[in-house]
């Protein structure tokens, strides 16, 4: 008797493989998974906050007070110089923002130029944060670390030119508005550098601008350095503070400079960002 090939009997008589599954629908296999949402702003920007705080503590308490000992040395220094008045509180309030311009200008600065060199953009480009809040967490992180340097400073130079510091509450402004404009400037020189140097060397120069526009008295600069001097956006931070070492403080011209101040702050910011941009896709 011939034995019929089992491929040519009926699927049910042979018991051989089960019915075909149904096909999935065409195009199906080829669609995307669907991406998580965006990280809001604000979430975003604490979380880079504490990331750079953290880090910070760490990494930067010797800088810190390498920041303020060279302020404290300057006070020190130009004491036989500056005997009092309009001079000696430019030369105090100079140095106390000098802190804030050496960590938030000089090594934020260093910090994204390095960022940049060593590929470390690609990390944040891959997260689901917005620009703005990696620019604003790093920025805020860098200007609160300079509060106890600055406050230092204010201090010490205070009672060594004998100013009265019933008004250094005024810091709780001067600190995070000049530190918001001189980290988004400084992250904007370490985002638009070509080379890591070149980041460092721009910091640098920044820092050396706020030493010798801030700190020496504007009454006896010449026209054109005065000009220059308004362009820094710690200048005006500077002259808020300087004016409540006065008796009778003019509050008004305060809020001006400190309202001047807040609009540099978010020009700078709003450029580091649009730098931050540029750098993350290149």
């Amino acid at each position: 008797m011939s034995v019929v090939p089992a491929q040519a009997m009926p699927s049910g008589i042979t018991g051989g493989s089960a019915p075909a599954k149904a096909a999935a629908p065409a195009g199906a296999a080829d669609a995307p998974a669907p991406l998580a949402a965006g990280a809001r702003l604000f979430p975003a920007l604490v979380a880079v906050y504490r990331a750079q705080l953290s880090r910070a503590r760490v990494a930067r308490i010797p800088l810190l007070f390498v920041a303020t000992f060279q302020s404290v040395g300057i006070m020190v220094l130009m004491r036989g110089v500056v005997d009092g008045g309009a001079e000696a509180r430019s030369v105090v309030a100079g140095s106390s923002v000098l802190v804030v311009a050496f960590v938030a200008l000089n090594l934020l600065a260093q910090y994204f130029g390095q960022l940049r060199a060593s590929g470390g953009l690609d990390h944040y480009a891959t997260l689901p944060v917005p620009p703005s809040a990696v620019v604003l967490g790093a920025a805020a992180a860098y200007a609160s670390f300079t509060v106890p340097g600055t406050a230092v400073t204010a201090v010490v130079g205070s009672a060594l030119f004998q100013l009265p510091m019933a008004h250094l509450w005024i810091l709780a402004a001067v600190i995070p508005l000049s530190g918001a404009a001189l980290a988004g400037l400084g992250a904007a020189l370490g985002l638009l550098a070509p080379r890591q140097e070149l980041a460092t060397l721009c910091g640098q120069l920044g820092m050396s601008a706020a030493l010798l526009l801030g700190v020496l008295p504007a009454e006896r600069m010449p026209e054109v350095v005065s000009y220059a001097r308004d362009l820094l956006p710690s200048t005006y931070g500077v002259e808020a503070l300087a004016r409540s070492f006065d008796a009778r403080p003019d509050w008004l011209a305060v809020c001006t400079d400190l309202g001047v101040c807040a609009g540099v702050a978010v020009v700078s910011l709003a450029a580091a960002t649009w730098a931050y941009r540029r750098a993350a896709v290149r």
